[in-house]
C-alpha cells in the first residue's frame, strides 16, 4: 500500500509539475487547439499522410497568421513575419530537420547547410553558373531535351490514346539535370520506361517524411531492418551511389580531355585552378542537384498542364499566344510573353513543388514575431502552402486564375515563395523558370487542343495533393489526351 501511495504521489508531482510548465511557456498565449500545448503526435499523424501542410493551413484559416502547431513549434503565415525569419541580411538558421537531407555520407549541401557561414560559401561558389547569363549557353539541352519529350509524348497519345505527363515531365527533367550536372543524360526519354533510378526519385518524397518524422528510427534502421524505415535508408543510399557514379563519370571523361573538358554546373568545381569545394561536399551537392532538379520541375510542368487543361478558356488564350510564335523561339522570346509568364507564376502560387514548412531556430536570448515572443529554442516557420492562400493578398485563393498576376500589388510579390526566402532562396530557381517556359511552349504549341482524359479512370481526385516536403499528385500520374 505504500508503495502505491509513493508512486501514486510521484505521478502526482509530475503532472502538476508539466501542468505548471505548460502554463508558464510564454508559448501558452500562442492561438492554437488545446492539444498542441501538450503533444507533436497529432502533427506528426499528419505529416506521414501527406496532409501535415493542409492541415496547418486548416489552423491558420481557423486561428489566424500565427499559429502554435507542437509544444515548440509556430507557424506564420504573415509577410512581415516571413521577411524576419527570412531575412536577406539576419536570417535565422535552420532546425535539425534539414539533417534529414545529408547524403549517405553525413556532408552537407548547399541546401542543408546549417551553418551561415559555411553555407555562404557553398553559395558563392555554386551561384554563378545558376546565373540567368549562365545558364543561356546550356538552352540548348533543355530545348533538344523537351523536344524529343514532346515527340515520346506524341508517340504514346497515339498508341494509348492518352499520355501520362508526369512520367515524361520526370524523364526529361531527370534527363536536363543529369547532363547540365554531370555532362550526359541519364537517357531516360530515350528508355522510356520507369527504372531503378526513377523509381527511387518517385518515391523519395515519402522517404523524406519518414526520415524527417523518425530521424532516431532511421539511424537505428541503418543497423537493424526495420519495415519501412530500412527502405527510406536505402533509397537514400542508392541516391548518394547514382551522384558518385556520374560525379566519377565526368571526372574520366574530363580527364580524357583536359584541355576542352564538357561544361557542366559543376566544371569549377574540378578546375585545380579555381577555389573548390572537398569531393565529398560536390558529391553531396551533385545530389541535391539530382532531387530537387528532378522530382520539381517534374510537378510543377504536371500540374500546369493539368490546370490549363481543366479550364478552356485559359488553354484557347495561351495557345493562341503561343501559336502566334514563329519557329525556333528562344527562352528570351518566352520571357516577354504576359500570358505564359502568368500562367507559369499561378502555377507556382497554386501548386509550389516544395510548399511544406521552412522551420527555422530561434536563436539564443529569443526575439519577437509579430507581437509574440519566441523563447530561445523555439522552431519558427512558414510554409509557401499557407502564404500562397491568403484571401486578403489573393482574392479566391484556390481558384486557379493566372490573370491575377496581370497587375501583381506588393503585397502579391511579397507573400510569393515558391523558391523559399531571403538568403536562402533555391539557386535552381532560373533554371526551373527556364524549363517551366520552354516546356509549357513546346507541349502547346504542339497539343492546342490537349484535354483530359478519362482513360483508366483518371480524374482530379488522382491529382489531388500529397505533401511530405514536396509535393507530387495522390495516384502519381495525369493522363492527357489531344484530339
Amino acid at each position: 500500500m505504500q508503495i502505491y501511495l509513493v508512486s501514486f504521489s510521484l505521478l502526482a508531482l509530475w503532472v502538476a509539475y508539466t501542468v505548471v510548465k505548460v502554463k508558464r511557456n510564454p508559448l501558452s498565449a500562442i492561438p492554437g487547439p488545446w492539444y498542441s500545448k501538450w503533444t507533436d503526435m497529432v502533427l506528426t499523424y499528419q505529416w506521414l499522410r501527406g496532409k501535415r501542410t493542409a492541415y496547418v493551413q486548416q489552423l491558420h484559416e481557423e486561428y489566424g497568421k500565427v499559429v502554435r502547431i507542437s509544444p515548440y513549434e509556430v507557424d506564420f503565415s504573415s509577410i512581415s513575419a516571413a521577411k524576419q525569419i527570412h531575412s536577406f541580411t539576419r536570417p535565422l538558421t535552420k532546425t535539425n530537420m534539414y539533417d534529414a537531407f545529408r547524403n549517405a555520407n553525413g556532408s552537407c549541401s548547399v541546401f542543408d547547410l546549417r551553418d551561415l557561414k559555411q553555407h555562404a560559401r557553398h553559395r558563392r561558389l555554386l551561384l554563378g553558373s545558376m546565373s540567368e547569363a549562365s545558364l543561356k549557353s546550356v538552352e540548348h539541352i533543355v530545348q533538344e531535351r523537351t523536344a524529343l519529350a514532346m515527340e515520346k509524348m506524341g508517340l504514346e497519345m497515339k498508341n494509348k490514346g492518352a499520355v501520362d505527363v508526369l512520367k515524361w515531365w520526370m524523364f526529361f527533367s531527370s534527363d536536363v539535370i543529369g547532363e547540365l550536372t554531370f555532362g550526359d543524360s541519364f537517357r531516360m526519354l530515350e528508355q522510356g520506361q520507369m527504372n531503378q533510378y526513377t523509381s527511387d526519385l518517385s518515391n523519395l518524397t515519402k522517404m523524406f517524411g519518414v526520415r524527417m518524422a523518425f530521424p532516431r528510427l532511421i539511424m537505428l534502421a541503418s543497423y537493424i531492418p526495420l519495415p519501412l524505415f530500412s527502405s527510406a535508408v536505402t533509397t537514400h543510399n542508392r541516391m548518394n551511389t547514382y551522384a558518385v557514379e556520374s560525379i566519377r563519370r565526368y571526372e574520366k571523361a574530363a580527364k580524357a580531355e583536359p584541355h576542352n573538358p564538357k561544361p557542366t554546373l559543376f566544371t569549377k568545381m574540378f578546375n585545380a585552378n579555381e577555389e573548390t569545394l572537398p569531393h565529398v561536399e560536390v558529391v553531396a551537392n551533385a545530389q541535391a542537384y539530382i532531387i530537387a532538379g528532378s522530382d520539381t520541375t517534374a510537378s510543377s510542368l504536371t500540374y500546369l498542364v493539368w490546370a490549363v487543361c481543366r479550364d478552356p478558356s485559359i488553354k484557347s488564350r495561351l495557345a493562341a499566344e503561343l501559336g502566334a510564335l514563329p519557329d525556333g523561339v528562344k527562352d528570351e522570346d518566352l520571357k516577354a510573353l504576359p500570358y505564359l509568364n502568368q500562367v507559369i507564376q499561378e502555377t507556382l502560387r497554386c501548386y509550389a513543388a516544395a510548399p511544406a514548412n521552412l522551420p527555422r531556430n530561434v536563436p539564443a536570448g529569443g526575439c519577437e514575431i509579430d507581437g509574440y515572443w519566441m523563447p530561445e529554442g523555439t522552431e519558427v516557420q512558414t510554409q509557401a502552402y499557407s502564404m500562397h492562400r491568403d484571401p486578403v493578398v489573393y482574392p479566391e485563393p484556390e481558384r486557379f486564375n493566372p490573370s491575377r498576376w496581370e497587375s501583381p500589388s506588393k503585397d502579391m510579390k511579397d507573400a510569393f515563395m515558391p523558391f523559399g526566402g531571403g538568403a536562402r532562396t533555391c539557386i535552381g530557381m532560373h533554371l526551373a523558370r527556364m524549363e517551366l517556359r520552354i516546356a509549357t511552349a513546346k507541349f502547346f504549341r504542339a497539343y492546342p487542343n490537349a484535354k483530359l482524359s478519362t482513360l483508366d479512370g483518371f480524374c482530379d481526385e488522382d491529382m489531388e495533393q500529397i505533401i511530405f516536403f514536396l509535393i507530387y499528385p495522390k495516384n502519381k500520374r495525369c493522363l492527357i489526351q489531344a484530339l
